[in-house]
């Protein structure tokens, strides 16, 4: 087994999701970091940004690709493409998702269809293709998956987002133990509150966006958020100092531990936060 990676530093380093929010913050502090980077992400103008911002600070871009990660064949074509000409990569990063937000009732088939296709099927194709090669290699290396607070607590409305989030948490534990003998670390991110452009986007099922109350929540919400940048590097740190759990905020961190030890209070609060939320239906 290889010794554990101390630096993205000199590696080939995959990023998904690199055209906005935490993969276009993480994807620069990489490549600031002395990573060469493969870069990908469903918009192609945002992903030539991020290309050519990290190529004015004198970056190295091996390869970018607009694709979507939920379409199984262009992944594998893509991992084909960088394998052909770089070969097997040292650092893999799951960051690309997508969010909607809803009761039971008020969301719609296509909410569920999507969020696990992104951000949960799109992630294990992203390992299908990346990571045998890296095992193959036998020089180690690490996996990043960006799950969510939401992939460890009960969030009102977020039964899709959860379902895809706690399922990528759940490969990250397996692989975590899997990979070790390979030399390959697995750390688990989970953002709280993060200030990326999918604040203002996310589709509330069955919700008025322009309600007052949801613009007050939401500013609220951008004043106590972490910045991309802030992440991108914790990140980072957390592949040097070999965590598993990467932990953005205190809130996410003592939110899991609090979850664990004391059930019925959580619980408790849980169900008062349904309430509220739902005062905003109807």
């Amino acid at each position: 087994m290889r010794d554990r990676l101390k630096s993205v530093s000199g590696k080939k380093t995959l990023i998904t999701g690199a055209a906005s929010g935490i993969g276009r913050a993480t994807a620069i502090a990489a490549a600031r970091a002395g990573a060469e980077v493969v870069l990908t992400d469903i918009d192609a103008e945002g992903l030539a940004d991020t290309v050519e911002a990290i190529g004015r600070e004198g970056g190295k871009v091996l390869v970018s690709r607009a694709l979507d990660i939920s379409d199984y064949e262009a992944v594998r074509a893509f991992a084909q493409e960088v394998h052909d000409r770089h070969g097997s990569l040292d650092v893999v990063m799951n960051v690309a998702g997508v969010s909607a937000w809803g009761t039971v009732e008020n969301l719609e088939h296509r909410h569920w269809r999507r969020l696990i296709d992104v951000n949960l099927m799109g992630p294990i194709h992203v390992i299908e293709t990346f990571v045998p090669p890296m095992v193959r290699a036998g020089r180690g290396g690490a996996l990043v998956n960006v799950s969510s607070a939401a992939g460890l607590l009960a969030f009102p409305w977020h039964a899709p987002y959860s379902a895809s989030k706690f399922g990528l948490r759940g490969v990250s534990e397996v692989l975590r133990f899997d990979l070790e003998r390979h030399g390959i670390t697995v750390h688990l991110v989970v953002p709280g509150a993060v200030n990326t452009g999918l604040v203002q986007t996310v589709e509330i099922a069955g919700v008025d966006r322009e309600d007052p109350r949801i613009q007050r929540y939401t500013k609220l919400f951008q004043k106590h958020a972490a910045s991309p940048e802030r992440v991108a590097q914790q990140i980072l740190r957390g592949i040097e100092r070999n965590r598993f759990l990467v932990h953005t905020s205190f809130e996410v961190r003592f939110g899991y531990w609090w979850a664990r030890k004391f059930a019925w209070p959580y619980e408790f609060v849980m169900r008062r936060a349904n309430d509220k939320f739902n005062s905003f239906l109807g």
